[in-house]
């Protein structure tokens, strides 16, 4: 399947708020390959249009989420400036399909980590660690879809916030342990630890890290990296809020 029709369809789909019938359901044998072919059209057309590459995202890091769809290894997409949403400031669900929310830790890069990337490297690379929450948003019709679609789409990315807390990685004594209490409207609805996120959050960067250099690319100093789901996502829905609490690294919430 040519990737410029894939990217124009998840490109016409976000635009006009439709969600679209996933490509593998009506092309099977679509690869990996030609999905982050599409994905690279996908994002290009965002900076065409005036946003700029803040860092990228990791998805299915979660063991469990991996087990689920029959993969090995997490996926990656990529944020721009259009996806940052103010923390504490109502969410337009109007621009979003079906928006979902998950608590994340997010890194912050001083530089490139050495490579190969190990945790080691990406942590002494690291300028700050956030709390976050990402809202990911599918471009597919409820949700049935595979690997290639999950990527031709950019792995969902759709908005993130950033929780008011920045540390040093040293500040904190093991973000693997860093937990976190996800709550829709006031309610408990998962609880989780960074070591969610590949055994440990900073491994999940390295692993993007690695992939990254096989393709001859590298991160920018400056970039943010979310690291992966530490629960299982939430609806997001008008009129009601999720927050995430971190230890060590306070709360941040998001309201539609």
């Amino acid at each position: 399947m040519d990737p410029d029709y894939i990217a124009g369809e998840l490109i016409r789909a976000e635009r006009e708020r439709t969600a679209i019938p996933a490509f593998t359901r009506r092309f099977p044998f679509l690869t990996t390959r030609r999905a982050y072919q599409a994905q690279e059209l996908v994002v290009g057309h965002r900076l065409a249009g005036g946003e700029t590459l803040v860092g990228a995202k990791l998805g299915l890091t979660s063991r469990i989420m991996q087990q689920a769809v029959n993969v090995h290894e997490p996926v990656y997409g990529w944020l721009t400036s259009g996806m940052v949403a103010p923390h504490g400031e109502p969410l337009p669900l109007g621009e979003l399909i079906h928006p979902r929310a998950e608590p994340e830790i997010a890194f912050l890069l001083a530089r490139p980590p050495a490579r190969p990337a190990t945790i080691t490297s990406v942590l002494a690379a690291t300028e700050v660690v956030f709390g976050a929450i990402e809202v990911f948003d599918s471009r597919y019709e409820h949700y049935q879809y595979r690997l290639p679609d999950v990527i031709a789409d950019n792995v969902g990315a759709a908005r993130f916030v950033l929780g008011p807390r920045a540390r040093r990685p040293g500040e904190l004594t093991d973000l693997r342990l860093v937990g976190c209490v996800l709550r829709s409207h006031g309610e408990v609805t998962g609880t989780g630890a960074g070591g969610a996120a590949l055994g440990h959050p900073a491994a999940a960067v390295a692993w993007l890290v690695n992939v990254l250099a096989a393709e001859g690319r590298q991160l920018a100093a400056g970039s943010l990296v979310l690291s992966g789901g530490l629960t299982a996502p939430v609806p997001l829905t008008r009129g009601r809020s999720v927050s995430a609490d971190f230890d060590g690294l306070g709360s941040v919430s998001v309201h539609g």
